[in-house]
């Protein structure tokens, strides 16, 4: 059997004896579930000299291989390019976007660092799966190096009109270098056809089905596969949780008052702002309510270093420190902030418990904690999904879930209070809807269903390519001109 060569940004290596915890990395681990294999990336650290060699590890049945990067790299690439360029674009938020030619500059040169060393380990029958926008070129140069593996890219964040990808400068040499894998995966049929447009606004010829597209002599594959979570599991895990001391020692805290929980990573594309609005909007239009709910609302802090984040953070702290003013009392109040990171059994136990989950983000590429929350509910009394129209997730969750426009504000208070007094009979039936779409795209099926797409033959149509004007020229020419390199970039 092949082997399988993961390639991501960062990689966690676990410590002897323990999991590696994170959505992705429970969907690397299905993925070399049963098959030998590789997990290259990042290793987190930052060194003077750069990594000659990855660093082997084994860890629970999986080989690591990990480089350091230089000071240089990381602010250009990571901080830089991917952080304050593409995360913004690609979560349709352009206008907080701050391109610098020489971040641009660091995120190639990462990647071309990334394809050196996958060079060193790369077998010529190994399989290779390259995940999220950090990576977006890697397949580029992995070619340029000669290599012919079938490669798969999955992107886990949003994928936005062409209208703003062409807002990114020089978007042919990051964008459009994705025309060098084998398949795309993407989170929702709506990121798969922006991509689709995407790509026929540069030249590329869309087959019958829309499955697969012919650019510059190749035939690139795209499909939706969106990311699931490990169901059973988690649901036995949420069940464990509740006999721990954590738990036992939360709930008592509550003092029998309905529970609302939020989970997010700060982030400005998660809409935590908005959420305090709506539950402060609940809170003014229905006092009914006071001293018999709590909202739970759980953000580790990230990218501190970046400006925006900082003055993100300053706002939620004043805005929940003005709610609990406002609207608490000696014995009761309304919201809890909490910047820490909790276990993935924590975190069970605290959805399980939960009566309403707000997962309410401005855009999302799926949201893991949608999938969560319903698989840590007990069956005979679950609690009430508040899910985003823009998260991924309201693809398969919606027909269970209280869709809301987050950016309604009133209207978002409004499905608060209509999950809170929601009948049992109606949570449950929502609940198992959810639960049968967890249970059929389970973490399993959906690595092995990308997998089995990435393994299939894909015949490039070089028959119609070389039948049109041109047709003589190189594919290296060709691609060249998708691209839309003009002059080559100077590092």
């Amino acid at each position: 059997m092949s082997r399988l060569i993961v390639v991501s940004n960062r990689v966690a290596v676990p410590e002897a004896g323990k999991t590696a915890a994170g959505g992705l990395a429970v969907a690397v681990n299905a993925a070399l579930k049963e098959r030998s294999g590789i997990w290259f990336g990042w290793s987190g650290k930052i060194s003077e000299e750069p990594s000659e060699r990855p660093a082997i590890s084994n860890r629970n049945g999986v080989k690591y291989a990990v480089i350091d990067l230089k000071e240089d790299d990381y602010q250009e690439y990571y901080n830089g390019f991917a952080n304050r360029v593409l995360w913004p674009i690609l979560h349709y938020r352009v206008d907080l976007a701050e391109f610098h030619r020489s971040d641009l500059s660091g995120y190639i040169r990462v990647n071309k660092i990334f394809a050196d060393h996958v060079s060193k380990i790369l077998e010529p029958d190994d399989i290779i799966w390259v995940h999220d926008y950090h990576m977006m070129p890697l397949a580029r140069y992995l070619r340029e190096r000669g290599h012919k593996n079938r490669i798969g890219f999955f992107l886990h964040i949003p994928m936005p009109p062409p209208e703003l990808i062409q807002a990114l400068p020089r978007h042919g040499e990051i964008i459009g270098a994705l025309a060098h894998y084998d398949l795309l995966g993407f989170q929702t049929e709506s990121d798969k056809e922006n991509f689709g447009r995407y790509l026929e606004s540069r030249g590329g010829q869309a087959t019958a089905d829309r499955r697969a597209y012919d650019i510059g002599g190749r035939r690139v594959k795209v499909g939706a596969f969106p990311v699931a979570i490990e169901t059973e599991s988690f649901a036995r895990r949420a069940r464990h949780a509740m006999r721990t001391n954590f738990m036992k020692d939360f709930r008592s805290s509550l003092g029998g008052k309905k529970m609302v929980l939020g989970v997010d990573r700060l982030d400005y594309s998660k809409g935590i702002p908005n959420r305090l609005e709506a539950f402060e909007s609940l809170l003014r239009t229905t006092p009914e309510w006071h001293e018999k709910v709590t909202f739970v609302q759980i953000t580790p802090k990230s990218r501190t270093a970046v400006p925006e984040y900082a003055e993100m953070d300053r706002y939620i702290s004043t805005k929940a420190g003005q709610i609990n003013g406002e609207f608490g009392d000696v014995s009761w109040t309304p919201l809890r902030y909490v910047n820490k990171t909790y276990s993935r059994s924590a975190l069970a136990g605290l959805y399980r418990v939960a009566d309403v989950a707000m997962v309410t983000p401005l855009r999302d590429g799926m949201n893991l904690v949608a999938k969560e929350f319903v698989a840590a509910q007990d069956p005979n009394d679950p609690g009430v999904l508040l899910l985003s129209q823009f998260a991924g997730a309201a693809a398969e969750m919606g027909g269970g879930a209280l869709m809301v426009n987050p950016h309604e504000i009133e209207g978002v208070a409004l499905a608060l209070r209509r999950a809170l007094e929601m009948p049992l009979k109606e949570r449950q039936d929502r609940y198992q809807r959810m639960m049968a779409v967890l249970t059929d795209n389970d973490i399993d099926h959906w690595a092995q269903t990308f997998l089995d797409a990435l393994i299939e033959p894909s015949q490039p149509a070089l028959d119609s390519l070389l039948s049109r004007p041109g047709s003589m020229r190189s594919s290296t020419a060709r691609m060249a001109d998708f691209h839309g390199l003009q002059r080559p970039l100077e590092m």
